[in-house]
């Protein structure tokens, strides 16, 4: 499993949260997240990955290997929380929207959100009709991965 950062010359462009540990992720696009003391769901904005615990539906193709890209990259990690005002705070399920930062093994930020669209993990997916802040960069790694054959691309498609 590849854990390299897609890029790491990016900056958040939005209002930040940060010192938030991720406690467990649920999937390859919803994690918790520990913020002074309170924990936070906290769905990925920007991409999709093939479900394994939504309720009443079956495990999809790559969606363990999406969750475990997930696990291994976030868990018990200090992350930063970017917030979108373009998405709004939360979804319908009370997640707070956000993308995730993680430092990576030369101290500069990667956007994990990009890393899991750009290794094949994710796909690109806008909700609702406002685009968001950094759809052009996961519009782009998407289109590589897709032709590249990484990840879900190669596996289900």
């Amino acid at each position: 499993m590849n854990l390299t950062p897609a890029r790491t010359d990016l900056v958040p462009k939005g209002a930040v949260v940060t010192g938030g540990i991720v406690e467990r992720v649920v999937d390859g696009d919803t994690i918790h997240v520990r913020v002074s003391g309170d924990d936070v769901t906290v769905r990925l904005i920007g991409i999709d990955t093939p479900e394994t615990v939504k309720p009443d539906s079956p495990i999809e193709c790559f969606g363990p290997e999406s969750s475990d890209f997930a696990k291994e990259a976030l868990t018990g990690q200090s992350v930063t929380l970017e917030l979108d005002a373009s998405q709004g705070n939360e979804d319908r399920y009370g997640r707070l929207l956000a993308y995730v930062w993680r430092e990576a093994s030369d101290g500069s930020l990667s956007l994990f959100n990009l890393d899991a669209v750009a290794a094949g993990y994710a796909r690109e997916r806008q909700y609702g009709s406002t685009p968001y802040a950094w759809k052009a960069e996961l519009d782009q790694a998407g289109q590589e991965a897709q032709a590249a054959g990484f990840g879900l691309w190669g596996a289900c498609e």
